[in-house]
């Protein structure tokens, strides 16, 4: 099937971590150039950088970026993105993908099975990835997201809490997996149409999304559904702590070399 759909990489300046985030360098080169590059190759037709900084803004126009200014008053990058895809006025069936701006190392086919997927489901008011849970310690982990599918593989639910619960099969002391119950962790990339993205950022937040602090929750909690693409070869977590910076930069010295 024929695929056209953007890339939106929304970066904020203000991080509690790692402030300047977007701007750190890796390899000569800042963290959001590497993220656009693995955006340029996945075969999008065009990719913007959402942000509300001129400086981050600037950057990315000194590599060759599009950038748009946006409020710095957004709350998820959702809502930024819904903001930069009404500002460049893409028509209302346009497929948006987000793409992380803390993901450098993200694989480009990761990006276009995300708009594949959003392109195979209409009944999809959104799509994301997840990718089978084999360890039990990252289940327990409130650092990583999880999530619960229905037989059609759309979500049920999003939690940092282990689910599902196997009432039976949990044991505290030897914390094995069981065998015949599915667990996924999220991974963080969306695809929406355009239309989509519209509805969502004059949505309500929702309690279990401020609950959970996860976007998502916002779409199921209003009635939206959310299609969910296995993969089997996640992506390395992104760039969240000094020490994943330090480790992201030995990796792209390495593959330089």
């Amino acid at each position: 099937m024929s695929l056209s759909f953007k890339v939106v990489i929304p970066a904020r300046h203000a991080s509690s971590r790692l402030p300047g985030k977007p701007l750190l360098d890796i390899g000569g080169q800042p963290m959001v150039a590497h993220v656009w590059q693995r955006a340029i190759d996945s075969g999008a037709e065009q990719v913007i950088i959402a942000t509300d900084d001129e400086r981050i803004a600037q950057a990315a126009r000194d590599f060759g970026a599009e950038a748009v200014m946006t409020s710095a008053d957004h709350a998820t990058g959702t809502d930024r993105i819904a903001e930069a895809a009404r500002l460049m006025a893409w028509p209302a069936d346009t497929i948006v993908v987000n793409v992380q701006g803390d993901e450098p190392l993200l694989e480009p086919s990761l990006i276009t099975q995300l708009a594949m997927d959003m392109a195979s489901h209409e009944r999809a008011a959104m799509t994301t990835i997840a990718t089978p849970i084999h360890d039990a310690s990252e289940l327990f982990d409130p650092h990583v997201v999880k999530t619960v599918l229905d037989d059609q593989g759309y979500a049920l639910y999003f939690s940092r809490a282990p689910i599902p619960w196997q009432r039976d099969g949990f044991d505290a002391k030897r914390p094995v997996l069981p065998e015949d119950t599915p667990f996924y962790r999220h991974i963080g990339l969306y695809a929406y149409r355009e239309s989509f993205l519209q509805r969502y950022a004059s949505m309500t937040p929702s309690a279990l999304e401020r609950a959970e602090a996860l976007e998502q929750l916002r779409a199921l909690s209003h009635g939206e559904a959310i299609h969910v693409s296995i993969t089997q070869h996640p992506p390395s977590h992104g760039v969240d702590t000094a020490e994943d910076l330090e480790r992201v930069r030995r990796l792209v010295a390495a593959m330089a070399s």
